[in-house]
């Protein structure tokens, strides 16, 4: 009988320490962790190590998607699971996993995030179902090469497992507006690096119709007040990162 197939979990930290213990709590169903840390400055590599994860630091941020490549390149299982510091590997979800790569036929697996913002779990407005690509055979998985907004590849067939990771994704509205912030400006410098052009007129439409799209076409009201603040921070977001773009510096 051929042996049981190895699960490598890939993660990037920097100032994780809040996070990580519990993150990795939720891993350790893995036979291997690989975090990549980009300069954290409080506890996250010392978590990471006395957890026996294997720690890679770098002194460089090329972005997420080179970042996560770099992770993905030191695993060393014959199947990776990519995963954030603020999310979470239920029971359930870790023993979906287990048995999804152990049945061969397929080459990744999407999985349902159930996100929470501001405290509570959000079920409409883009938010829930949540599928993405993050389980998937190491020799046929890519990251691509994005600076904000990266997305795992795989060439093969691919699945949906059907029990849910959690993410914690914004607990304040400092970090709303912070991350707001940093994804609007690194994806907007992507962008103008490919030749796209922005300014007032298109910030203001495509803000206005992320709103429209988030709130109402994807029922983000239901979620009341927490449905609201989710589709305004969208809206935020895209207006900053279409003004950046065509902005003078």
């Amino acid at each position: 009988m051929s042996a049981e197939p190895r699960l490598s979990a890939i993660l990037i930290t920097r100032n994780e320490a809040s996070d990580l213990p519990d993150c990795l709590a939720s891993l350790a169903f893995c036979d291997e962790i690989v975090v990549v840390d980009s300069g954290s400055t409080d506890a996250t590599v010392a978590i990471a190590k006395a957890a026996g994860a294997v720690v890679v630091e770098t002194a460089d941020w090329p972005g997420f998607g080179p970042q996560k490549q770099r992770a993905l390149d030191r695993a060393t299982g014959d199947f990776v699971l990519s995963v954030d510091a603020d999310e979470r590997i239920p029971a359930d979800l870790a023993s979906e996993i287990r048995a999804a790569i152990g049945s061969g036929g397929v080459h990744g697996w999407r999985i349902n995030r159930r996100s929470s913002f501001l405290g509570r779990f959000l079920a409409h407005g883009g938010w829930y179902p949540d599928r993405i690509l993050r389980l998937a055979r190491r020799d046929v998985a890519r990251f691509t090469p994005d600076r904000v907004h990266e997305r795992m590849e795989v060439a093969g067939a691919v699945g949906d497992l059907s029990a849910d990771m959690i993410h914690h994704s914004y607990r304040s509205i400092d970090e709303v507006l912070d991350k707001g912030r940093r994804y609007a400006l690194a994806s907007a410098a992507e962008r103008r690096a490919r030749g796209k052009r922005g300014g007032l007129a298109s910030a203001i439409g495509r803000a206005s119709w992320a709103f429209v799209r988030h709130y109402v076409l994807k029922q983000g009201f239901r979620d009341g007040a927490h449905g609201f603040v989710a589709a305004l921070a969208k809206a935020q977001e895209t207006f900053w990162r279409w003004l950046a773009v065509g902005w003078e510096k």
